[in-house]
């Protein structure tokens, strides 16, 4: 007989959020949001926002409407007026008008961006800077062009107001953070012999699926760890079964309507990690730890970088970006290591209520071995706090 999963590890104010029908903002919340949109737009004077998505992505429609998208979307913003949000297929609509809260809902029509420029013609934009977040074509920015003065691209701005999360941001990160957790612990319990790379993420599915998240990645990592053959986790799943003495390293990110955790760890099966893995794993975890110390209100990017130096020392390198700011996207700084660096190391300082994830993947220099390490931090004025609790 089927039994939902263990429950989040969340507090009482989380789990009423969890238990909303569909869960939404306070209505503060979002007016913070649209203040601080206003004041991006005054500062990059431009008179209206068009919000993209498309294809279940595009973080700025859900942040300023509440709907989190499905298929391709499009809101118009304009400081002082009802956000107008256009939806494609017109049988999403409805679910659309029943979740959004802070725009009012429209099919989108033959061509979602021909009933958006009619909305913005309808608004006066004949003389307006446009701003745009979110992918958009060259064909739909071509219309915009025909009815407005300019069309900028805003998306660098836009991920500058996410970088620093508002305390309700934060609940709602945690519950993502702790769905995640129940994916290790659903692993922990479920690892042996005989399992696929395709079980695998059929496992850490459903320890959250039924409270109401959906997936970003369950990378897995599979090997021998007598005769190892990959450094990084896959992208995509073999068929490739399990078997005593095999590695698994795993990347794993639940999503609860927009807002996910990460967690990264590595395991062994049926018996202890062999001398190599024993090795990758300790300077990852040292690596891991060394960074967590530094970071603090304040912290340069390049300390990080410079935290991590053991993993040299101890003549290993990396594969993976080694820090990156998280949080409703892939976010400033990506921070690569010393011998694999993404250069180069941003001008970039932290400041508190900034989330990232801290993920060495130490690895082999002929890239044969490697492990997996890591999670999502908060940056508090005391220092980094973890996101996750999962062991």
């Amino acid at each position: 007989m089927w039994q939902k999963p263990k429950p989040p590890r969340i507090n009482d104010r989380q789990r009423a959020i969890l238990d909303q029908d569909f869960p939404r903002f306070s209505e503060a919340e979002m007016a913070r949001r649209h203040a601080v949109m206003a004041e991006l737009m005054e500062e990059a004077e431009i008179d209206h926002v068009l919000l993209c998505g498309a294809g279940w992505f595009g973080a700025s429609v859900p942040w300023l409407t509440g709907w989190p998208v499905s298929v391709e979307a499009m809101g118009v913003f304009t400081p002082g007026e009802q956000t107008a949000l256009y939806v494609q297929y017109f049988n999403h609509v409805p679910q659309a008008r029943r979740i959004a809260h802070s725009a009012e809902v429209h099919w989108g029509g033959a061509r979602t961006i021909n009933a958006v420029a009619e909305e913005l013609k309808n608004r006066g934009a004949a003389n307006s800077r446009i701003g745009v977040i979110g992918p958009m074509r060259f064909t739909n920015r071509d219309i915009l062009r025909g009815v407005c003065a300019d069309v900028i691209d805003v998306n660098r701005q836009f991920v500058g107001l996410r970088l620093v999360k508002s305390e309700e941001e934060l609940d709602w990160f945690r519950i993502g953070s702790a769905m995640s957790d129940l994916s290790i612990d659903a692993l922990i319990e479920e690892l042996r012999p005989g399992l696929t790379e395709r079980d695998l993420g059929d496992i850490a599915e459903h320890a959250y699926i039924p409270w109401g998240c959906r997936t970003v990645i369950h990378f897995f990592g599979t090997a021998a760890m007598d005769a190892p053959n990959l450094e990084v986790p896959a992208q995509y799943p073999s068929n490739r079964m399990l078997a005593k003495g095999d590695v698994v390293f795993t990347e794993l990110s639940a999503d609860f309507w927009g807002y996910g955790g990460q967690v990264l760890r590595t395991f062994s099966i049926g018996q202890g990690p062999t001398d190599l893995y024993r090795d990758l794993h300790d300077v990852a975890q040292g690596a891991f730890d060394a960074i967590c110390a530094v970071l603090r209100p304040g912290c340069h990017a390049q300390e990080l970088q410079d935290a991590s130096s053991m993993i040299e020392e101890a003549k290993f390198t990396t594969c993976d970006d080694m820090v990156h700011g998280y949080g409703g996207g892939y976010f400033p700084p990506i921070i690569g290591s010393a011998s694999r660096p993404n250069e180069p190391v941003p001008d970039f300082t932290f400041k508190e209520g900034m989330m990232l994830v801290v993920q060495p993947n130490v690895t082999t220099k002929d890239g044969t071995a490697g492990v997996q390490t890591g999670e999502c931090m908060l940056i508090t004025p005391d220092g980094a706090t973890s996101m996750h609790d999962a062991p």
